[in-house]
């Protein structure tokens, strides 16, 4: 089917939806549903279109398609978060979320919308209701998430961009397990209407792509002045170079796994070799002192928004949604504060680190867990990956992921495992130039 829309940036969108629910989300005809043969997978996609919105006919974008996550506000479509309860019940959005405008105001177009992790608490990937992505770059592996339908969708070719959320590491899990670029704005840069939200004090908007080249495009259209009708830069110019000037975080490299931490160390000897680098070690604390007390806040703001729908639907989230929930239900207004006491002065630590250098540490552990593996395991690798991630996510800093290193998965086979730079707050666009340049240097 195919119909003609109004949309946000003042032009028109010819789009063919193939919607999963098999609901009118759009106005006009229902959507059909997605026959056996149809190429796009029903793990991966909500909806999907062809495009489901066009953009602007002209500007740097062009020829880019989006998947975003089901997350953000489209005008005439609804929000599904990763739960058909909450999907059910939601109805069309009025206006479309400034992030999602952004895009399509510089010439990419909607590709559909994609599946999240359950209310975006998660990062394996997975979903109790509508399964889990594949992982073209580690079969057998979880796609990671919680962006985790947008990060599928980009590795399997199926868009060139995924527009998503990071809170503890939801972008630069899956790039980092999918082979792909991720890029966590810092916190603030890129507004948040029309969002929804898990934890406002440390959720922030960033993108996916298969490649630097790809990332540096999104990043200079939607964080630069002049392009971006949303981003209010106040931080200062984001375009001056970085320092090629690097710090590793020792309690970082020592959380990783052993292959992975050999990889990294074979990288920094690359980077010696191919260019006058200056890296040093650098001590940032205990990696529990920043999860234990992020994981208050973070829980304590998710209950907030969310824990009156929770009360109201028992039973619709998955089981390890409803634990997580169920622990969030209990933090006290004393426990909330505590942890942001806590909190203050490791953010501080971090900011005066990036003044000088960049902070530069493999991204997760190792290679994506395996699909089958325990729940238990699945729970120690989610509490291992969060000790690396939540640092940046603590301290509001810009934090990219890009494919340079290879580790042996589960079974021989070679998986990607990110390499993660993180630099002083609104320096974003200069952040993507400085990966591209360390990809370069070492050979990714």
């Amino acid at each position: 089917m195919s119909q003609v829309v109004d949309i946000v940036c003042g032009v028109h969108a010819r789009i063919r939806v193939s919607d999963f629910e098999g609901r009118t989300d759009a106005a006009g005809p229902a959507s059909r549903e997605v026959a056996a043969s149809d190429p796009f997978d029903r793990t991966v996609w909500r909806t999907v279109g062809d495009p489901l919105w066009q953009g602007a006919w002209e500007g740097p974008l062009v020829g880019l398609t989006v998947a975003v996550k089901d997350l953000f506000a489209i005008a005439g479509y609804r929000i599904g978060a990763g739960n058909p309860a909450f999907l059910d019940e939601a109805r069309p959005e009025k206006t479309t979320a400034p992030a999602v405008a952004d895009l399509l105001r510089g010439g990419a177009s909607l590709r559909g919308i994609a599946r999240t992790d359950e209310f975006a608490y998660s990062i394996a990937g997975d979903n109790a209701h509508y399964g889990t992505p594949p992982n073209p770059a580690a079969p057998g592996g979880l796609p990671g998430g919680s962006s985790s339908g947008p990060a599928a969708a980009v590795a399997l070719g199926h868009a060139e961009v995924g527009l998503a959320t990071d809170t503890a590491g939801s972008i630069r899990v899956p790039a980092s397990y999918q082979g792909l670029w991720g890029l966590r704005t810092t916190h603030g840069l890129v507004p948040r209407q029309g969002l929804v939200p898990l934890a406002q004090s440390f959720d922030t908007v960033g993108w996916l792509a298969r490649d630097g080249d790809t990332l540096q495009r999104v990043a200079d259209w939607c964080l630069s002045y002049d392009s971006s009708a949303s981003t209010e830069n106040v931080f200062g110019a984001s375009d001056d170079d970085l320092p090629w000037r690097f710090v590793v975080p020792s309690e970082v490299l020592a959380a990783a796994d052993p292959e992975t931490r050999a990889a990294f160390e074979e990288l920094l000897a690359r980077l010696s070799r191919t260019d006058a680098a200056d890296v040093a070690t650098v001590s940032i604390g205990d990696l529990d002192d920043y999860l234990v007390p992020f994981r208050t806040v973070q829980g304590a703001e998710a209950w907030r928004n969310h824990g009156e729908w929770v009360e109201r639907h028992p039973g619709a989230l998955g089981p390890a949604g409803a634990e997580r929930f169920r622990v969030a239900s209990g933090i006290t207004p004393g426990e909330e504060d505590d942890a942001r006491r806590a909190l203050a002065p490791l953010a501080a630590r971090l900011q005066a680190l990036t003044t000088e250098a960049v902070l530069l540490m493999p991204t997760v552990p190792g290679p994506a867990p395996q699909r089958t593996a325990a729940g238990a395991d699945i729970d120690a690798a989610r509490t291992a990956t969060l000790r690396m991630t939540t640092p940046a996510a603590v301290a509001g800093l810009p934090s990219l992921s890009a494919p340079l290193l290879r580790v042996a998965a589960v079974g021989g086979a070679p998986a990607p495992v990110g390499v993660c730079v993180t630099s002083r707050a609104g320096t974003d666009v200069a952040l993507v130039r400085l990966a591209r340049r360390l990809a370069e240097a070492v050979g990714g």
